[in-house]
Protein backbone atom coordinates (compact mmCIF):
# COMPACT_ATOMS: atom_id res chain seq x y z
CA UNK A 1 0.00 0.00 0.00
CA UNK A 2 2.65 2.19 1.09
CA UNK A 3 4.57 2.06 -2.75
CA UNK A 4 1.11 2.53 -4.13
CA UNK A 5 0.48 5.45 -2.55
CA UNK A 6 4.57 6.42 -3.41
CA UNK A 7 3.85 6.03 -6.76
CA UNK A 8 0.30 8.01 -7.19
CA UNK A 9 1.85 10.95 -5.37
CA UNK A 10 4.79 10.96 -7.86
CA UNK A 11 2.29 10.72 -10.62
CA UNK A 12 0.80 13.30 -9.88
CA UNK A 13 3.75 15.32 -8.97
CA UNK A 14 4.50 15.09 -12.43
CA UNK A 15 0.89 16.27 -13.62
CA UNK A 16 1.36 19.08 -11.90
CA UNK A 17 5.08 19.75 -12.74
CA UNK A 18 3.45 19.44 -16.90
CA UNK A 19 0.73 21.82 -15.99
CA UNK A 20 2.73 24.43 -14.00
CA UNK A 21 5.51 24.01 -17.04
CA UNK A 22 2.54 24.48 -19.83
CA UNK A 23 1.31 27.92 -17.77
CA UNK A 24 4.81 29.53 -16.90
CA UNK A 25 4.32 32.13 -18.60
CA UNK A 26 0.75 33.12 -17.81
CA UNK A 27 2.18 31.93 -14.21
CA UNK A 28 4.93 34.76 -14.78
CA UNK A 29 3.19 37.15 -16.85
CA UNK A 30 0.13 37.45 -14.26
CA UNK A 31 2.27 36.75 -11.22
CA UNK A 32 0.02 34.11 -10.19
CA UNK A 33 1.95 33.00 -7.29
CA UNK A 34 -0.18 32.36 -4.19
CA UNK A 35 2.63 33.21 -2.11
CA UNK A 36 6.11 32.28 -0.51
CA UNK A 37 6.34 30.03 2.40
CA UNK A 38 9.37 30.43 3.98
CA UNK A 39 12.39 30.57 1.26
CA UNK A 40 11.86 27.13 0.78
CA UNK A 41 8.36 26.66 -1.09
CA UNK A 42 6.33 28.40 -3.47
CA UNK A 43 2.60 27.76 -3.92
CA UNK A 44 0.91 27.82 -7.60
CA UNK A 45 -3.11 27.42 -8.36
CA UNK A 46 -4.22 25.26 -10.44
CA UNK A 47 -7.72 24.66 -11.80
CA UNK A 48 -9.33 21.49 -10.87
CA UNK A 49 -10.80 19.54 -13.23
CA UNK A 50 -14.40 18.06 -11.80
CA UNK A 51 -16.24 14.84 -13.53
CA UNK A 52 -18.90 15.22 -15.32
CA UNK A 53 -21.88 13.78 -14.18
CA UNK A 54 -25.32 13.33 -15.09
CA UNK A 55 -28.51 15.14 -12.97
CA UNK A 56 -31.95 14.46 -12.97
CA UNK A 57 -33.93 17.40 -13.98
CA UNK A 58 -37.10 18.61 -12.38
CA UNK A 59 -40.80 16.66 -12.93
CA UNK A 60 -42.55 18.84 -15.10
CA UNK A 61 -40.01 20.78 -16.36
CA UNK A 62 -40.34 19.38 -20.15
CA UNK A 63 -37.72 18.12 -22.37
CA UNK A 64 -35.58 19.51 -25.09
CA UNK A 65 -37.29 20.78 -27.94
CA UNK A 66 -40.94 20.71 -26.24
CA UNK A 67 -42.91 22.81 -27.00
CA UNK A 68 -42.37 26.42 -28.50
CA UNK A 69 -40.01 28.85 -27.20
CA UNK A 70 -37.95 31.61 -27.77
CA UNK A 71 -34.37 33.23 -28.50
CA UNK A 72 -32.09 32.39 -26.43
CA UNK A 73 -34.10 30.82 -23.61
CA UNK A 74 -31.90 28.44 -21.27
CA UNK A 75 -33.20 24.56 -22.53
CA UNK A 76 -33.34 24.26 -18.28
CA UNK A 77 -33.87 25.94 -15.16
CA UNK A 78 -32.04 29.06 -15.03
CA UNK A 79 -29.82 30.30 -12.25
CA UNK A 80 -31.70 32.19 -9.29
CA UNK A 81 -31.02 35.61 -8.88
CA UNK A 82 -28.89 37.36 -6.76
CA UNK A 83 -30.51 37.83 -3.36
CA UNK A 84 -29.33 39.48 -0.76
CA UNK A 85 -28.19 37.10 2.01
CA UNK A 86 -25.95 34.84 1.46
CA UNK A 87 -25.56 31.66 -0.82
CA UNK A 88 -26.16 28.25 -0.25
CA UNK A 89 -24.48 27.30 -3.70
CA UNK A 90 -20.93 25.78 -3.97
CA UNK A 91 -18.40 27.78 -6.41
CA UNK A 92 -15.24 27.30 -8.13
CA UNK A 93 -12.58 25.56 -6.47
CA UNK A 94 -9.03 26.26 -7.02
CA UNK A 95 -6.23 23.67 -6.56
CA UNK A 96 -2.86 25.09 -4.77
CA UNK A 97 0.00 22.87 -4.67
CA UNK A 98 3.70 23.36 -3.21
CA UNK A 99 6.87 23.36 -5.34
CA UNK A 100 10.10 23.74 -4.01
CA UNK A 101 11.80 26.54 -5.21
CA UNK A 102 14.29 24.02 -6.98
CA UNK A 103 11.69 22.31 -8.71
CA UNK A 104 10.84 25.68 -9.71
CA UNK A 105 13.96 26.40 -10.94
CA UNK A 106 14.19 23.24 -12.67
CA UNK A 107 10.79 23.99 -14.73
CA UNK A 108 12.31 27.86 -15.44
CA UNK A 109 15.38 26.65 -16.74
CA UNK A 110 13.84 23.62 -18.88
CA UNK A 111 11.34 25.96 -20.40
CA UNK A 112 13.48 28.52 -21.15
CA UNK A 113 16.83 26.34 -22.01
CA UNK A 114 18.96 28.10 -19.76
CA UNK A 115 22.52 27.26 -19.32
CA UNK A 116 23.71 26.33 -15.86
CA UNK A 117 26.08 28.97 -14.18
CA UNK A 118 29.49 28.83 -13.99
CA UNK A 119 30.54 30.60 -10.49
CA UNK A 120 33.56 32.41 -11.65
CA UNK A 121 37.22 32.90 -9.56
CA UNK A 122 37.51 30.73 -6.90
CA UNK A 123 34.82 28.15 -6.45
CA UNK A 124 34.61 30.42 -3.95
CA UNK A 125 35.04 29.83 -0.01
CA UNK A 126 36.10 26.40 1.88
CA UNK A 127 33.89 25.31 4.83
CA UNK A 128 35.50 22.79 7.50
CA UNK A 129 32.29 19.70 8.12
CA UNK A 130 32.47 17.19 10.67
CA UNK A 131 31.83 13.82 8.55
CA UNK A 132 31.59 10.90 10.89
CA UNK A 133 33.25 7.95 8.90
CA UNK A 134 33.32 5.12 11.81
CA UNK A 135 33.30 3.60 14.99
CA UNK A 136 35.95 3.83 17.98
CA UNK A 137 35.91 2.91 21.99
CA UNK A 138 36.01 6.15 22.99
CA UNK A 139 33.85 9.58 22.56
CA UNK A 140 31.74 11.75 24.48
CA UNK A 141 28.41 10.21 25.59
CA UNK A 142 26.19 12.65 22.53
CA UNK A 143 27.87 10.52 20.00
CA UNK A 144 27.31 6.75 21.91
CA UNK A 145 25.84 4.88 19.04
CA UNK A 146 23.47 3.26 21.04
CA UNK A 147 22.66 0.12 18.53
CA UNK A 148 26.07 -1.00 18.32
CA UNK A 149 26.87 -0.98 21.84
CA UNK A 150 23.90 -3.09 22.46
CA UNK A 151 24.69 -5.26 20.23
CA UNK A 152 28.45 -5.42 22.02
CA UNK A 153 27.21 -5.84 25.40
CA UNK A 154 24.13 -8.78 24.53
CA UNK A 155 27.07 -10.87 22.71
CA UNK A 156 29.08 -10.51 25.74
CA UNK A 157 26.32 -11.61 28.10
CA UNK A 158 25.46 -14.46 25.68
CA UNK A 159 28.84 -15.44 25.69
CA UNK A 160 29.19 -15.06 29.51
CA UNK A 161 26.42 -17.36 30.20
CA UNK A 162 24.37 -14.44 32.35
CA UNK A 163 21.73 -14.03 29.37
CA UNK A 164 18.54 -14.66 30.66
CA UNK A 165 15.99 -14.64 27.98
CA UNK A 166 12.93 -14.77 30.61
CA UNK A 167 14.27 -11.46 31.66
CA UNK A 168 15.93 -9.51 28.71
CA UNK A 169 17.48 -7.05 30.33
CA UNK A 170 21.20 -5.78 28.70
CA UNK A 171 23.39 -3.86 30.48
CA UNK A 172 26.00 -2.41 28.89
CA UNK A 173 29.47 -1.86 30.56
CA UNK A 174 32.34 0.47 29.48
CA UNK A 175 34.34 -2.16 27.56
CA UNK A 176 30.65 -2.41 25.33
CA UNK A 177 30.41 1.19 24.79
CA UNK A 178 31.00 2.41 21.20
CA UNK A 179 31.04 6.29 19.76
CA UNK A 180 30.89 7.73 16.23
CA UNK A 181 33.95 8.94 14.95
CA UNK A 182 34.82 11.70 12.69
CA UNK A 183 36.63 13.96 10.35
CA UNK A 184 36.61 17.53 9.14
CA UNK A 185 36.12 17.70 5.99
CA UNK A 186 36.71 21.12 3.24
CA UNK A 187 33.65 21.35 1.22
CA UNK A 188 34.04 24.55 -1.43
CA UNK A 189 31.02 26.48 -1.31
CA UNK A 190 29.96 29.22 -4.16
CA UNK A 191 28.57 32.09 -2.81
CA UNK A 192 27.01 35.22 -4.32
CA UNK A 193 25.34 38.61 -3.98
CA UNK A 194 22.35 40.12 -5.70
CA UNK A 195 22.33 43.76 -5.60
CA UNK A 196 18.96 45.24 -7.33
CA UNK A 197 18.99 48.94 -8.52
CA UNK A 198 15.69 50.66 -8.95
CA UNK A 199 15.06 54.14 -9.79
CA UNK A 200 11.87 55.34 -7.96
CA UNK A 201 11.73 58.87 -9.22
CA UNK A 202 8.13 60.26 -10.44
CA UNK A 203 8.05 58.76 -13.71
CA UNK A 204 8.16 54.81 -12.39
CA UNK A 205 4.69 54.21 -12.04
CA UNK A 206 3.25 50.79 -9.69
CA UNK A 207 2.58 48.79 -12.77
CA UNK A 208 6.44 49.18 -13.58
CA UNK A 209 7.57 48.19 -10.02
CA UNK A 210 5.54 45.08 -9.81
CA UNK A 211 6.65 43.76 -13.46
CA UNK A 212 10.39 44.72 -11.59
CA UNK A 213 9.08 42.29 -8.77
CA UNK A 214 7.88 39.58 -10.79
CA UNK A 215 11.10 39.48 -12.80
CA UNK A 216 13.12 39.70 -9.24
CA UNK A 217 11.64 36.47 -7.84
CA UNK A 218 12.30 34.26 -10.94
CA UNK A 219 15.87 35.92 -11.06
CA UNK A 220 16.25 34.97 -7.79
CA UNK A 221 15.10 31.45 -7.96
CA UNK A 222 17.55 30.64 -10.60
CA UNK A 223 20.55 31.67 -9.03
CA UNK A 224 19.90 30.75 -5.82
CA UNK A 225 19.48 27.60 -7.09
CA UNK A 226 23.14 27.48 -8.27
CA UNK A 227 24.66 28.71 -5.00
CA UNK A 228 24.92 27.76 -1.29
CA UNK A 229 24.60 31.13 0.21
CA UNK A 230 23.14 33.85 -1.85
CA UNK A 231 23.05 37.76 -0.32
CA UNK A 232 20.68 40.58 -1.51
CA UNK A 233 21.20 44.13 -1.59
CA UNK A 234 18.34 46.54 -2.79
CA UNK A 235 19.21 50.11 -3.57
CA UNK A 236 16.41 53.15 -4.93
CA UNK A 237 17.58 56.38 -6.08
CA UNK A 238 16.12 59.26 -7.73
CA UNK A 239 18.44 61.84 -7.58
CA UNK A 240 20.32 60.46 -4.75
CA UNK A 241 20.62 56.58 -3.73
CA UNK A 242 20.10 54.35 -0.44
CA UNK A 243 20.23 51.29 0.67
CA UNK A 244 16.66 49.65 1.77
CA UNK A 245 15.38 46.69 2.78
CA UNK A 246 13.03 44.45 0.33
CA UNK A 247 9.80 46.27 1.18
CA UNK A 248 11.04 49.75 0.82
CA UNK A 249 12.59 49.02 -2.45
CA UNK A 250 9.06 47.79 -3.76
CA UNK A 251 7.00 50.24 -2.01
CA UNK A 252 8.70 53.69 -2.52
CA UNK A 253 7.93 56.44 -5.05
CA UNK A 254 9.90 59.97 -4.80
CA UNK A 255 8.79 62.56 -6.82
CA UNK A 256 12.76 64.23 -7.59
CA UNK A 257 14.86 64.00 -10.69
CA UNK A 258 17.43 61.21 -11.47
CA UNK A 259 20.70 60.66 -11.64
CA UNK A 260 21.64 56.94 -12.05
CA UNK A 261 24.92 57.26 -10.83
CA UNK A 262 23.92 57.48 -7.30
CA UNK A 263 22.69 54.23 -7.61
CA UNK A 264 26.67 53.00 -9.43
CA UNK A 265 28.27 54.74 -7.03
CA UNK A 266 26.47 53.49 -4.14
CA UNK A 267 26.77 49.82 -5.23
CA UNK A 268 30.48 50.08 -5.74
CA UNK A 269 31.16 51.20 -2.44
CA UNK A 270 28.84 48.15 -1.00
CA UNK A 271 30.81 45.71 -3.48
CA UNK A 272 34.25 46.52 -2.40
CA UNK A 273 33.65 46.91 1.08
CA UNK A 274 31.33 43.76 1.57
CA UNK A 275 31.56 41.69 -0.88
CA UNK A 276 35.14 41.55 -2.40
CA UNK A 277 35.23 40.02 -6.04
CA UNK A 278 37.51 37.49 -5.17
CA UNK A 279 35.49 35.69 -2.65
CA UNK A 280 32.04 36.75 -4.25
CA UNK A 281 30.24 36.04 -7.37
CA UNK A 282 28.74 39.58 -7.87
CA UNK A 283 25.49 40.15 -10.01
CA UNK A 284 23.61 43.29 -10.32
CA UNK A 285 20.53 43.99 -12.09
CA UNK A 286 18.84 47.62 -12.59
CA UNK A 287 15.69 48.61 -13.33
CA UNK A 288 14.76 51.96 -14.87
CA UNK A 289 12.36 53.65 -17.47
CA UNK A 290 15.48 55.51 -19.27
CA UNK A 291 15.21 58.52 -17.92
CA UNK A 292 18.49 60.57 -16.80
CA UNK A 293 19.91 63.71 -16.44
CA UNK A 294 21.56 64.59 -19.39
CA UNK A 295 24.90 65.45 -17.87
CA UNK A 296 25.05 61.90 -15.71
CA UNK A 297 24.98 59.69 -18.72
CA UNK A 298 29.23 60.03 -19.64
CA UNK A 299 29.91 59.54 -15.21
CA UNK A 300 27.72 56.37 -15.50
CA UNK A 301 29.55 54.90 -18.67
CA UNK A 302 32.42 55.60 -17.09
CA UNK A 303 31.49 54.17 -13.47
CA UNK A 304 30.49 51.07 -15.22
CA UNK A 305 33.47 50.80 -17.18
CA UNK A 306 36.11 51.53 -14.80
CA UNK A 307 34.53 50.44 -11.30
CA UNK A 308 31.41 48.08 -11.70
CA UNK A 309 31.81 45.83 -14.59
CA UNK A 310 35.19 44.47 -13.78
CA UNK A 311 34.21 43.41 -10.12
CA UNK A 312 30.60 41.53 -11.68
CA UNK A 313 29.65 38.36 -13.01
CA UNK A 314 26.59 39.65 -14.77
CA UNK A 315 25.01 43.39 -15.00
CA UNK A 316 22.22 43.24 -16.45
CA UNK A 317 20.15 46.54 -17.19
CA UNK A 318 16.34 46.23 -17.64
CA UNK A 319 14.07 49.22 -19.18
CA UNK A 320 10.53 49.17 -18.15
CA UNK A 321 8.84 51.50 -20.71
CA UNK A 322 6.69 54.25 -18.67
CA UNK A 323 4.78 56.87 -19.80
CA UNK A 324 6.84 59.44 -18.59
CA UNK A 325 10.19 58.56 -19.02
CA UNK A 326 12.40 59.07 -22.21
CA UNK A 327 14.45 55.56 -22.41
CA UNK A 328 17.07 57.51 -23.63
CA UNK A 329 19.49 55.42 -21.38
CA UNK A 330 19.15 52.00 -23.20
CA UNK A 331 20.83 52.93 -26.32
CA UNK A 332 23.89 53.90 -23.93
CA UNK A 333 24.13 50.89 -22.17
CA UNK A 334 23.43 48.91 -25.23
CA UNK A 335 27.06 50.17 -26.52
CA UNK A 336 28.13 47.93 -23.55
CA UNK A 337 27.00 45.25 -24.64
CA UNK A 338 29.97 44.13 -26.34
CA UNK A 339 31.38 42.82 -23.27
CA UNK A 340 30.31 39.59 -22.19
CA UNK A 341 28.82 40.60 -18.89
CA UNK A 342 26.58 43.23 -19.75
CA UNK A 343 22.88 42.34 -20.58
CA UNK A 344 20.24 44.99 -21.98
CA UNK A 345 16.65 44.15 -22.38
CA UNK A 346 13.65 46.27 -23.20
CA UNK A 347 10.28 45.09 -20.66
CA UNK A 348 7.88 46.92 -22.47
CA UNK A 349 4.95 45.27 -20.04
CA UNK A 350 4.10 42.00 -18.14
CA UNK A 351 4.16 39.83 -21.22
CA UNK A 352 7.92 40.63 -22.04
CA UNK A 353 9.14 39.38 -18.46
CA UNK A 354 9.70 36.13 -19.94
CA UNK A 355 11.85 36.72 -22.73
CA UNK A 356 13.87 39.20 -20.05
CA UNK A 357 14.44 36.46 -18.42
CA UNK A 358 15.79 34.48 -20.72
CA UNK A 359 17.90 37.24 -21.84
CA UNK A 360 19.20 38.02 -18.63
CA UNK A 361 20.11 34.28 -17.61
CA UNK A 362 20.58 33.06 -21.40
CA UNK A 363 24.34 34.46 -20.64
CA UNK A 364 25.30 31.08 -18.06
CA UNK A 365 27.42 33.92 -15.86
Amino acid sequence: MGQRIERDHQRFRKIVRGKVKSNLGKYISRGELIGRKGKDLVSIPLPQIEIPQFRFGQKGSGGVGQGDGQVGQPLGPGQQQPGSGAGDSPGGHILEVELTMEEMAQILGEELALPRIEPRGKKNITSVRDRYTGIRQTGPESLRHFKRTFKRALKRQISAGIYDPKEPIVIPVREDKQYRSWKEVRLPESVAVLVYMMDVSGSMTDEQKEIVRIEAFWIDTWIKAHYQGVDTVYIIHDAVAQEVDEHTFYHTRESGGTKISSAYELADKIISKRYPPDQWNVYAFHFSDGDNWGDDVPHCIELLNEKLLPKLNLFGYGQVESPYGSGEFYEFIHELVERENVVCSRIPDRDAILDSIKEFLGTGR
